[in-house]
């Protein structure tokens, strides 16, 4: 061998993996933080009818649930714009100790306010924690890296999408919904206080040069301050929203129309220029987050409803299409970041938007009376695959459209869009079905119209993949 040939550089199979040592520390930790995150908020939902019930308080079960998103929003843009002026670090464990906080709350509830107060910081600390573990992601892996990342955070989620709820609802029953969130105060405490150590000591960098955490970036580069009035504003609109879908009298009319007007006025100030458009680039990257977004979510929450409603499937057969759908979306996510790595980013969005078109016609059919319940439950599953194979292209395209400096920024974009679509593309669902129901069509017709009216946005993140390309 000579010795040019000992010193040729290496080739792109040699280098190395999120597992390797210059990046093993980070991996693990996001990875940590993503359990957590998943078996939290997998276990705390299925208990949440039942708090509200108990609280006296389901006919404000609308707010218990639509509190979380909306604080999502104000959570992802406070978290976003911190971490490009000061790091990741900061954020992501706050969001964590907020996250142990919160169950607290909940927990020792006397009133549905209460527990209304306890979702809305859960969804505070759940919107910091998710912006500040992407963006930490951009600012610590080269662009090769970032899929294989994303599908690991995907991957996180499978053992509690497949123990959280199950386990959940035994300690409800058993005991109390109190001691769910307890136990999970419990559970995540001392890996919260892990975290916060090891981000106060992690260095910005090895002995290789390899960001392991990210620090601070250059004074030059940092965003301004977060417009945290606007995000206020439109997390307030998104609650009204929420709050106004879930009846139909004048005074939900008025909130809805509330909510409606400060979402218009206030989102375009949190997104970037051009987003609802589709202008070429990161514009139509983060309105294909929230197409998808918001359809997957709408599937997921309507279809196991029609199932046990008016179809009378059993929970716990549609327990098992959840269960399905997790294992299955981190699946998709594993192919197209290890499999798939080399086909170009927006193809694999437009697979994965017809997947999910096929998916909403499954549930379209699945709505006829003759036909087998067991039709409209495929949905889920298949919307799934859909959306692990697509997600993270979305996120990767993103990433690779922002300024180093700016990478908080563009994932509290994100963020925030991905939490409007499912505000807006659920309240769209849920005001054509009740105008089905008015207009006699029987609920399984106004099923059937409302999955109908969801291959519009799926059609149309599979003909706009194109415009977010970023070759």
């Amino acid at each position: 061998m000579t010795a040019k040939q000992a010193v040729r550089p290496p080739s792109e199979t040699e280098q190395p993996g999120i597992f390797s040592r210059p990046y093993t520390a980070a991996t693990l930790t996001f990875a940590a933080v993503m359990f957590l995150t998943g078996f939290g908020a997998l276990a705390v939902v299925p208990t949440l009818p039942t708090a509200a019930q108990d609280l006296d308080g389901v006919s404000l079960f609308p707010l218990v649930a639509g509190s979380f998103v909306a604080a999502s929003l104000l959570g992802g843009v406070l978290g976003g714009h911190w971490a490009d002026r000061s790091g990741a670090r900061r954020p992501l464990a706050l969001g964590m100790v907020l996250s142990v906080l919160t169950l607290l709350v909940s927990a020792s509830s006397v009133s549905v306010w209460q527990l209304v107060i306890g979702r809305f910081v859960d969804g505070l600390s759940a919107g910091m924690v998710a912006v500040s573990v992407t963006t930490a992601i951009g600012q610590s892996y080269p662009e090769s890296l970032r899929p294989r990342m994303l599908a690991m955070m995907s991957a996180s989620w499978i053992i509690p999408s497949l123990v959280g709820p199950p386990i959940a609802g035994v300690v409800a029953e058993a005991w109390s919904w109190r001691a769910v969130f307890y136990g999970l105060a419990v559970l995540t405490a001392l890996p919260a206080i892990a975290l916060v150590a090891v981000l106060r000591r992690a260095p910005a960098g090895d002995g290789d040069g390899r960001p392991t955490l990210p620090d601070l970036p250059p004074a030059e580069e940092r965003a301004s301050r977060p417009p945290l009035f606007v995000a206020a504003m439109l997390s307030l609109g998104a609650a009204l929203g929420q709050y106004g879908v879930s009846g139909w009298d004048v005074r939900h009319l008025l909130f809805v129309v509330a909510g409606v007007v400060l979402l218009v006025v206030f989102a375009p100030r949190l997104l970037p220029p051009g987003t609802w458009r589709s202008a070429r680039g990161l514009p139509t990257a983060v309105l294909l987050r929230g197409l998808t977004s918001g359809t997957y979510f709408t599937v997921e929450a309507l279809v196991p409803l029609m199932l046990i409603t008016e179809r009378r499937v059993a929970a716990v057969t549609v327990g098992v299409a959840f269960t399905a759908s997790a294992v299955l979306w981190a699946g998709a996510s594993w192919v197209q970041g290890k499999l798939l790595q080399h086909v170009a980013r927006h193809r694999l969005v437009t697979a994965g938007a017809l997947i999910m078109a096929a998916s909403v016609a499954f549930a379209v059919v699945g709505s006829f009376s003759g036909v087998s319940p067991l039709v409209a439950m495929v949905a889920m599953p298949l919307a799934a695959v859909g959306m692990g194979m697509l997600d993270p292209c979305v996120t990767v395209l993103s990433l690779s459209h922002s300024a180093p400096g700016r990478l908080g920024h563009t994932t509290s974009a994100m963020q925030t869009n991905m939490n409007l679509g499912q505000v807006v593309v659920l309240g769209f669902a849920t005001a054509a079905l009740n105008v089905g129901l008015a207009a006699g069509t029987g609920r399984l017709g106004g099923y059937a119209v409302t999955f109908s009216l969801l291959l519009v946005p799926t059609l149309l993140v599979a003909v706009l993949a194109v415009r977010a390309r970023n070759d």
